[in-house]
């Protein structure tokens, strides 16, 4: 048995009191910065637009529920996820300026949050010490039908974009999402896509326009801010390279009367020939058609058994006998029936696509909330280039099956998407692509255990997939945020870290994304998990708090 001396003795608690001086002193040092910051953003907003009633410090009663606003992954909203220091809530664009700057004179990092549909937390999750720079107030919508455009915030939502479009017109529209709670700001920045792409191509091509505030403070549009980095933040995600406030975009026509429909077929009802099908049909037909199709395991006729289930959910922008006539002729292996189809607005086909009754008031798209219960979810996506074999759908099946917990969601390209230069836009993946390929796994319980596994399921089938999708690189597409493809600690070898899961998001045009970051925020200022990274020969400077706090594990994103 071990006997202490009493000099040890006095040297451990010697030792337990300095570390606790330390823990002290170091909490008191992060107060007093906070405290300094909070005392900065306050001095340096605009006196008619004070910043006080904007900003949430854990303090404040309000907090928890300005931060879980809009959190829309549960897997980042737990006890042990960790917290902001600070939350400010923009109201006005001095209090944007004011962010920016304070947040570089103290060296803080600042998560930048729209509608915190981002899949991988990025918007609101560090594992540094953060603060969120919530955009939801800002959310004005300006609508010009005389010039066919309109003035969009940054956090406004794709619901209330579509009703305010609405309400000013029925033959206009705007090509992006299906979900009506997805925030526009990181929405149009990485991309922005939705059913009206084989038509009119995504949410970027048809903007015109943007209003967004740099590393310096300054307020830029497309003039000011030049060419370059106004392509930048049209695909290559806006958080790598400042503040977007706003964009203007091109409106695009629609008919009076669309057509919808979701027609469900299992393997024992011949799922596999009518999927094959659908992938040589879905890129080629008719632009004015999309149809998605997404596979899942349902049970199966017989007790015990699984199946596989395929829905082709569809929007036609005409009526439903033009439809039927259409797809009998091209696609009859789906058997389409006018019993089938939904003739409505182009406006309530918003509802009926994100699984709202059709017949429901559509001041429902003004509701910021989702309609459906939040879930624990993991995605993964792909792009598939050459067609599928039925054997190779067979074995898909059979994959399936043996996991039961993931499903598919296939969405067809060409038309439009396939005449648009690779380069136009930072998004890359045009010509030469079929679908586009996601992958889902969504769960209810909480648990670090659970969450692994359905985690390691999407995994799974992503590497199962393999042999169909594309190489060299393996694309990916930057708004499914996926950080299993790489993680970018934001230290000395940011830029090879980030070339990792930029070029699968971003290929060739990577390099050009570097190069607009290299000139606009040398210091790398804006930074996330998985943002454009500065050039290794440019003028990014090392700080301490950067180097130091980066080292750490990046656990909690996976």
């Amino acid at each position: 048995m071990e006997v202490f001396s009493p000099s040890r003795i006095q040297l451990s608690i010697f030792s337990f009191v300095v570390l606790l001086s330390t823990i002290a002193w170091s909490a008191s040092a992060a107060n007093s910065a906070h405290n300094t910051f909070f005392h900065c953003l306050v001095n340096h907003s605009e006196p008619s637009h004070p910043i006080t009633s904007a900003i949430f410090t854990p303090n404040n009663a309000s907090f928890s529920s300005v931060l879980e606003a809009y959190v829309r992954n549960l897997r980042f909203n737990t006890s042990t996820t960790p917290k902001p220091f600070l939350i400010v809530t923009a109201l006005h664009v001095s209090h944007i300026q004011a962010s920016i700057i304070c947040a570089q004179k103290y060296n803080l990092q600042m998560k930048i949050r729209s509608g915190g549909h981002d899949y991988e937390g990025v918007s609101y999750v560090a594992k540094v010490p953060f603060f969120i720079l919530d955009m939801f107030n800002l959310r004005t919508i300006e609508v010009d039908i005389h010039t066919e455009t309109a003035w969009v915030q940054a956090g406004a939502t794709l619901g209330e974009v579509y009703y305010r479009i609405g309400e000013k017109s029925e033959i206009h529209g705007f090509p992006a999402g299906v979900c009506p709670t997805i925030g526009v700001g990181g929405h149009i920045s990485g991309g922005g896509y939705g059913n009206m792409m084989r038509k009119y191509g995504l949410s970027v091509d048809n903007v015109v326009d943007a209003k967004m505030v740099d590393v310096q403070g300054r307020l830029l549009d497309r003039k000011s801010m030049g060419e370059d980095l106004f392509w930048a933040i049209t695909g290559g995600g806006g958080s790598s390279f400042g503040v977007v406030l706003a964009y203007k975009i091109k409106l695009v026509r629609v008919p009076k009367i669309v057509t919808v429909f979701n027609v469900q077929r299992t393997l024992e009802q011949n799922a596999t020939d009518i999927v094959y099908k659908w992938q040589h049909v879905a890129p080629t037909i008719d632009n004015n058609l999309f149809i998605r199709l997404i596979l899942d395991v349902v049970n199966g006729t017989e007790n015990g058994t699984k199946t596989v289930r395929a829905s082709f959910i569809a929007l036609f922008l005409g009526d439903s006998k033009s439809l039927v006539s259409l797809l009998n002729e091209k696609f009859p292996q789906l058997g389409l029936k006018q019993s089938d189809c939904i003739e409505t607005s182009w406006l309530r086909s918003v509802l009926f696509w994100t699984d709202i009754n059709i017949t429901a008031p559509v001041e429902i798209l003004l509701d910021r909330q989702p309609q459906s219960p939040l879930n624990y979810l993991k995605r993964k996506s792909d792009y598939v280039q050459k067609p599928i074999s039925k054997d190779g759908f067979e074995g898909i099946w059979k994959k399936m099956i043996e996991l039961k917990d993931t499903l598919f969601q296939f969405n067809p390209y060409g038309g439009r998407m396939a005449e648009i230069p690779s380069t136009a836009t930072p998004f890359p993946h045009r010509a030469g692509n079929l679908w586009k390929l996601q992958y889902q796994a969504n769960w209810k319980q909480a648990g670090k255990e659970v969450t692994n596994h359905y985690i390691n399921l999407t995994r799974i089938l992503h590497n199962y997939m393999t042999p169909f999708v594309s190489k060299n690189p393996r694309e990916a597409f930057y708004n499914y945020q996926d950080l299993d493809l790489g993680i970018n600690h934001n230290g000395h070898k940011s830029n090879a870290e980030g070339k990792v899961y930029g070029v699968k998001y971003f290929k060739d045009n990577f390099n050009r994304l570097v190069e607009i970051k290299t000139k606009v925020d040398p210091h790398n200022f804006f930074r996330n998990e998985q943002s454009i990274p500065t050039s290794p020969h440019g003028k990014w400077k090392n700080n301490a708090f950067t180097e130091n706090l980066y080292t750490t594990s990046f656990d909690i994103f996976m």
